[in-house]
């Protein structure tokens, strides 16, 4: 866990979840599993999926006194989200991860029958307006850049305006609650849009 996360990334990620005992929780594209291992030492029963079945392989081992269900899932496949079980997960969350996925909006439909009634769904991603490589900001599209110093392949980013960032959230029946703007050094310009939503 770097002073990134520590510091701008959780904080408001967390008291947008609010209290998690006892809640379903789903961590979409967790990664190494970090924050699903966080999130069930807090009282909160996680099931934590990622595209990358090498990832999963490494949170399992990683984590695996944890109570956590590690799995593989496609959050672009509307159906592979679904399989989880619909109306199963009281809050759902994603930090750092929607400028790493293709297509969003099947994943939010998903979320909407995933979610229990008045269900969150907590998101943390690069902020569009402020962490971009190139020059377009109105229209969606992707980018190769450096996510992690002297990785041999460069990495793709997904742009999206704010208003295609929330679309597909209000056509989803979501309603936003919350929304934070962090920053890291440059404390005029966050790197980092936290959003809270809950289905109504």
């Amino acid at each position: 866990l770097n002073d990134y996360h520590r510091q701008v990334v959780r904080p408001a990620v967390m008291e947008f979840l609010g209290n998690i005992t006892g809640e379903s929780i789903l961590d979409i594209a967790c990664g190494n599993g970090s924050f699903s291992a966080l999130l069930s030492r807090m009282g909160a029963k996680v099931t934590a999926i990622d595209y990358s079945d090498q990832l999963i392989d490494i949170a399992k081992m990683r984590w695996k006194e944890s109570h956590v269900e590690f799995l593989v899932c496609d959050a672009t496949n509307e159906e592979s989200i679904l399989s989880l079980g619909e109306h199963r997960f009281s809050k759902a969350v994603s930090t750092m991860a929607l400028m790493d996925i293709s297509d969003i909006k099947s994943m939010v439909k998903a979320l909407s029958r995933v979610l229990k009634h008045n269900g969150l769904f907590v998101f943390a991603t690069q902020h569009p307006c402020f962490v971009t490589l190139t020059d377009r900001y109105m229209t969606e599209h992707s980018y190769q850049g450096e996510a992690i110093t002297g990785q041999p392949v460069q990495h793709t980013y997904y742009h999206r305006s704010l208003q295609d960032l929330f679309s597909p959230l209000f056509e989803n029946g979501f309603a936003i609650e919350g929304l934070k703007e962090t920053c890291f050094k440059d404390k005029e310009h966050p790197d980092v849009l936290t959003v809270k939503a809950k289905l109504i």
